[in-house]
């Protein structure tokens, strides 16, 4: 980025009222570039508007900083009309790596999406959903019955993850989640912790009688047979946070209870 005065920024606005009255403001005040252009990308709203201008840099990588006018914030920083320009440069720098799932449908139709939280597989009806797991080439589970399963990156591992019971990672882990949703045989099974690059194929057992959907955060596949996923670390993306709330900092404290 360059010096101080000369930052040209992108502001996107989620649809909620605080954060589209937020708009103009800041338009107002530091001018709008479209995200071709800027140095930054400010996402105002909640952790969709974050999520959502971060799917956006998947082809030029360019840093994102959020501010909070949404509900749950956790990626956002605090939302101020002032020194936007100072907070960028003092900013703490996150490295997102994103999960690449193909999902084949049971008509042999590939579908492919990136995932910045988790990949997640779940029943599409009352029937149990049964999946083979496999890991770098070896079945280590020839059957979960189950609601779903979830591979989640450390920075989703406080979202759907952790609702699921999932573990808690650091940002800079070099880990995936590998949780399941609802276990219901083996009973007692809480999941797995997988190395960065560990490719895990999911294949599903009787799709046609158990349907099961995939999906690469809210991008959903419907009818799938199998499901590749593994990290694409050519699609490095960069959050942006404040000093002392860097993301590391915070999923610190939620390990804590916070």
């Amino acid at each position: 980025m360059g010096p101080m005065s000369s930052l040209r920024f992108a502001f996107f606005a989620s649809k909620r009222p605080e954060a589209q009255a937020a708009l103009p403001t800041l338009v107002q005040r530091y001018g709008q570039h479209s995200e071709a252009e800027a140095d930054v990308v400010v996402a105002l709203g909640g952790d969709g508007a974050m999520l959502d201008s971060l799917r956006r840099r998947f082809g030029d990588s360019k840093p994102v900083y959020g501010m909070n006018r949404g509900t749950i914030g956790f990626l956002m920083n605090e939302y101020r009309e002032d020194d936007l320009v100072e907070r960028v440069n003092a900013a703490e720098r996150a490295q997102i790596i994103p999960l690449s799932m193909v999902a084949t449908d049971f008509h042999g139709q590939e579908h492919t999406a990136l995932a910045i939280n988790e990949v997640s597989l779940f029943r599409e009806t009352a029937q149990t959903a049964r999946l083979r797991i496999t890991v770098d080439g070896k079945v280590r589970m020839e059957e979960l019955s189950c609601d779903g399963v979830m591979v989640a990156t450390p920075a989703g591992s406080t979202a759907y993850n952790l609702s699921a019971h999932g573990p808690i990672l650091p940002i800079g882990a070099n880990l995936l989640a590998l949780t399941p949703v609802s276990a219901f045989r083996p009973r007692r099974w809480r999941g797995a912790l997988l190395r960065h690059d560990a490719k895990v194929i999911i294949e599903v057992i009787a799709p046609d009688r158990r349907p099961v959907a995939a999906a690469a955060d809210n991008q959903e596949v419907r009818d799938i047979a199998t499901v590749r996923v593994e990290a694409d670390r050519s699609k490095r993306l960069t959050m942006l946070f404040d000093p002392g709330h860097a993301l590391d900092e915070r999923i610190l404290r939620e390990q804590f209870g916070f």
